[in-house]
């Protein structure tokens, strides 16, 4: 639907999948989650399950679009829509997600790095519909942290991130950095690995922004310059990182 609002497809046949119950639900098998297509936004936000072993996603869904939308927009419809200002392809990036496709061939499984090809565009083929996510279970030892800015609550986001972390001796050994609204698709910061396995000082985390702003491609529109989303993209990772760790002297001197 929102594909045709935009005018980008005309279809000549529209199939209502709605009524298809197999492919709504959440389900938990061990520390793994599964999300079917269908459930709906406001379906994750109400749920325990995602609250407890997914909270990123429950902390993210409060900001998709207003209560209409979440009441009726899916999981589902809103990565295979793959809109790159959206919150949600973000977070299956950050989440090492898997995101499970069907079609006459049987089911393929795909790595939600490897799902969103472009603008709008997925790695789905015409004959497969999407028809749940596989998230893996947050370890004990793991944070999460969500910030986008927009210039109202429930706009498309100038730039977000999403941020999936395991904590350990005041450290990171994993970190996953999701950044969207900054090119045709959300990206997975190759600059993540700097803050991984170091000891963390306000320089070492100045040089992560000097990566991050090289790797990342952003571009002008009515809502910011590409500089200014290179700058707001910094500013998200110090306080990202600050915020994770609880050391706000790391965001000390960093970008305002």
């Amino acid at each position: 639907m929102p594909a045709m609002n935009l005018r980008l497809i005309s279809p000549e046949l529209i199939v209502d999948i709605g009524e298809l119950a197999e492919l709504r639900g959440i389900a938990v098998t061990g520390e793994r989650v599964r999300i079917g297509a269908l459930t709906r936004h406001v379906d994750l936000a109400r749920s325990d399950e995602i609250a407890a072993r997914v909270p990123l996603l429950a902390e993210a869904i409060a900001h998709v679009a207003h209560p209409a939308i979440r009441n009726r927009g899916t999981l589902g419809g809103s990565l295979a829509h793959a809109d790159p200002a959206s919150e949600l392809p973000a977070c299956m990036l950050a989440l090492n997600a898997t995101i499970i496709a069907r079609g006459q061939g049987g089911e393929r499984r795909i790595a939600a790095q490897d799902f969103f090809t472009g603008i709008y565009e997925t790695a789905l083929s015409p004959e497969e519909l999407l028809v749940a996510v596989e998230l893996p279970a947050a370890p004990k030892n793991s944070a999460h942290f969500f910030h986008e800015f927009a210039r109202r609550h429930g706009d498309y986001a100038i730039l977000g991130l999403a941020a999936q972390a395991i904590i350990e001796a005041n450290g990171f050994t994993d970190l996953r950095l999701a950044f969207f609204a900054v090119g045709d698709r959300p990206v997975l910061a190759k600059a993540a690995s700097k803050l991984v396995g170091v000891t963390l000082t306000p320089a070492v985390v100045a040089d992560a922004c000097g990566a991050l702003s090289e790797e990342l491609h952003p571009h002008d529109d009515q809502q910011a310059s590409a500089a200014m989303r290179r700058h707001l993209a910094s500013v998200l990772l110090v306080r990202c990182v600050a915020a994770l760790l609880g050391r706000p002297d790391l965001d000390a001197g960093g970008p305002a």
